[in-house]
């Protein structure tokens, strides 16, 4: 599948049962639950721009790339009806570079799981951990494979998906069994991950 063609024909339709319009209500509860204060954030797969929209309004500095120009075009429109900051960048978080790293916070909502090869989930958790400062956080919001299966919605991930692409290089903090905000009439199961950089041994 090419996943840039993909998304952009779904942005530009306008077919995306993942986009409810507003803040991602697992971002809003692990900013409060761990005091996360307002840093630097990198959303991955950022959309058409509700949740940095959200995070530059609670006074974050976002970065926000998204692979279709479609929805990163919605997102500056956002943003700029919010009255908010945001730096928008599209591109392949596996082959582009990003600007302003880096971050003290990295934010996605579905791009892990878009990856369904174990070698690309692994170079993705690689270059996050390189755009992370030490000590820095990786949330994850991701597909489950709890639940009946389904013919629409997220890939369906693991716990040892998950800890096989990332468990050498982030400390998992939280994995929570949550049910993803989307306009599906059954919300899908999925994982809530927060991690947080490892630092080389000394």
């Amino acid at each position: 599948m090419n996943k840039t063609k993909d998304f952009e024909e779904r942005y530009r339709n306008g077919d995306l049962p993942w986009d409810t319009g507003e803040q991602d209500k697992n971002l809003e509860q692990v900013i409060k639950e761990e005091s996360i204060q307002p840093c630097s954030v990198l959303e991955l797969g950022a959309g058409t721009g509700s949740n940095a929209v959200w995070l530059a309004g609670q006074g974050f500095n976002v970065t926000a790339i998204d692979i279709s120009p479609t929805a990163i075009e919605i997102a500056r429109g956002k943003a700029a009806d919010a009255g908010v900051g945001i730096t928008f960048v599209v591109g392949d978080i596996l082959k582009d570079k990003i600007p302003h790293g880096p971050f003290d916070l990295v934010f996605d909502r579905g791009c892990f799981h878009v990856f369904d090869m174990p070698e690309d989930r692994s170079a993705l958790a690689e270059i996050i951990r390189n755009q992370l400062n030490p000590g820095g956080y990786w949330f994850s919001i991701i597909g489950s494979t709890d639940g009946p299966r389904r013919d629409s919605g997220p890939l369906r991930m693991s716990v040892l998906d998950i800890a096989s692409a990332v468990e050498s290089r982030f400390e998992i903090i939280s994995l929570k069994a949550i049910y993803l905000d989307t306009n599906l009439p059954e919300a899908p199961r999925g994982w809530a991950c927060l991690m947080r950089r490892r630092n080389p041994n000394p």
